[in-house]
């Protein structure tokens, strides 16, 4: 299991450069979208990945691997989004956005820890167009959540969903050996 936290922390070195460029382009204009947008984003990213993976060919050079890092970094951005709520104006400096973002991607390693030490590292025999589809059953999962208002009977709420969609990515991008 020490590769594998090995391997995490170098996919998420790279997420979050990814994450801190474009905080330089953008600034944190990612703040003004509302949870379901965040989720809808998220949905359009991997509905792209199976696509890509079931027609095995693309139009749009974007790879696969630039889609599982932005799956990466806006299931942290809507955790982020749950725990501050949406605004209108940006409201985070780049340090504050770099911090939070930090904050999320620390607590899905430990997560990732305790369910990989429980699941025996299960994930390194899945295909990665099974990591996509589990993806997408969280984002249907989640949606399903939001358009019950957060109500939730027997089930985990959004944050957990998005922590699994974030451990998913990371997974995915690991045995496509990022």
């Amino acid at each position: 299991m020490a590769d594998t936290a090995k391997q995490y922390q170098q996919v998420i070195i790279q997420c979050a450069a990814i994450f801190q460029k474009k905080l330089e382009d953008y600034g944190a204009a990612w703040r003004a979208l509302r949870p379901s947008s965040v989720t809808d984003q998220l949905y359009i990213k991997a509905k792209r990945i199976r696509s890509i993976q079931e027609k095995k060919v693309q139009k749009i050079e974007d790879n696969i691997t630039d889609e599982f890092i932005g799956i990466v970094n806006y299931a942290a951005m809507a955790i982020i989004q749950l725990e501050y709520g949406a605004v209108v104006e940006i409201d985070l400096s780049k340090e504050q956005a770099i911090d939070a973002h930090q904050k999320v991607l620390n607590e899905a390693f430990e997560l990732m820890n305790n369910k990989n030490h429980d699941y025996d590292e299960a994930w390194r025999n899945m295909r990665i167009s099974s990591l996509t589809d589990i993806i997408l059953v969280k984002l249907l999962r989640i949606k399903q959540i939001e358009n019950n208002e957060g109500v939730t009977i027997a089930s985990e709420g959004v944050a957990s969903n998005y922590f699994d969609i974030i451990n998913y990515a990371v997974f995915a991008l690991i045995l496509l050996n990022l």
